[in-house]
């Protein structure tokens, strides 16, 4: 059965500004000995109706740093604090994050998976005890993991959009590309499929101008991965002429190899996110065009959602919010670049 999908989109984006804490949930659990989180935990104070455990992805990357954000700025408005970890790549202090959220009796948890298979047995944990668990922008794939809901970018629909600047960017004449892939996250499995679909519709009936998609590779998300992942392709395949960068980081690595082997004006890069650092490489004609996320309406609507919950509401089981392309035209708009 497929699951209902809500679709909202709004713009804007907050800066980061996290509160940490757990306790005042209702669920018990036993000491486990889980090891202690990255970040700060402190008792809610007086008065608050209990504490939101958050683990992402990382915070590295300022994408996260906003959902953490607005999702705190949100738990404000309801009475709830929010404790902001990061797993920082690594599922296995995720799990951990999760085992202290439970020991510190968390209201509910939200996570953005480290990996989305592997954090399976975590959220099993938090069903036992009760706690309801959400993911943010990455969806958990485990069987057996219950989720309430899962509020993300349509990331699916997002793919497309990147598919069809690549067709934009390299107009009539095609060529072979290569894709800067992260598997780990459901979010770019999403990514990845939307953009081969339209690449793959692009193509039928040509027999010339096709786009040839030599290479897929795991860049891990990382503008230094994406850089040597990069300059990996360039070398087998010298004569390509655009990379698909599933997130801004790796787009930003991925140019960044072009620079240093003289080819930046040989190859068109799509990337994904709408990073401030990524919509600048648009208007400096770095990148070709970003499908932008919505980090802050990410991070709102799971509070929201999770309020819902509290409240007997039904909650739909996916949220998706839309992107939206951004290209040079609308960066050499934007007031919040230099």
């Amino acid at each position: 059965m497929r699951r209902r999908a809500l679709l909202v989109g709004m713009t804007g984006l907050t800066a980061l500004g996290v509160l940490a804490g757990c306790g005042g949930g209702t669920s018990t659990a036993p000491s486990d000995g889980a090891a202690p989180s990255t970040g700060t935990t402190a008792t809610p104070p007086a008065g608050s109706k209990g504490v939101i455990g958050v683990s992402v992805l990382t915070l590295t990357n300022p994408f996260f740093t906003v959902i953490g954000d607005s999702m705190t700025q949100e738990a404000k408005k309801h009475g709830y604090e929010v404790a902001l970890v990061s797993g920082e790549f690594d599922v296995a202090k995720q799990r951990d994050q999760v085992k202290d959220f439970i020991v510190r009796k968390c209201a509910a948890i939200v996570l953005t998976p480290c990996d989305s298979k592997a954090i399976g047995p975590a959220i099993q944990e938090a069903n036992e005890q009760g706690i309801p668990v959400f993911t943010a922008d990455i969806a958990a794939l485990a069987p057996g993991a219950k989720v309430v809901s899962h509020i993300a970018t349509d990331n699916y629909g997002g793919g497309k959009e990147a598919g069809k600047a690549m067709i934009e960017a390299l107009g009539e004449a095609g060529g072979k590309i290569a894709i800067l892939d992260f598997p780990k996250v459901e979010s770019c499995i999403l990514r990845v499929k939307g953009f081969k679909e339209v690449v793959t519709a692009h193509n039928a009936g040509k027999s010339s101008g096709k786009i040839e998609i030599v290479t897929t590779l795991d860049a891990g998300g990382a503008k230094d991965q994406g850089k040597k992942v990069a300059e990996d392709i360039l070398q087998a395949h010298p004569d390509i002429v655009g990379i698909f960068a599933i997130n801004d980081p790796s787009g930003l690595g991925a140019r960044a190899a072009l620079e240093q082997a003289g080819k930046a004006d040989q190859v068109k890069i799509i990337a994904f996110d709408g990073q401030p650092e990524g919509k600048q490489a648009i208007k400096e004609g770095k990148i070709y065009a970003d499908p932008i996320q919505f980090p802050d309406r990410i991070g709102a609507q799971t509070v929201q959602a999770i309020v819902q919950h509290f409240e007997g509401e039904p909650v739909p089981k996916e949220i998706l919010i839309p992107t939206a392309l951004y290209r040079k035209a609308d960066a050499m708009k934007d007031p919040e670049l230099r």
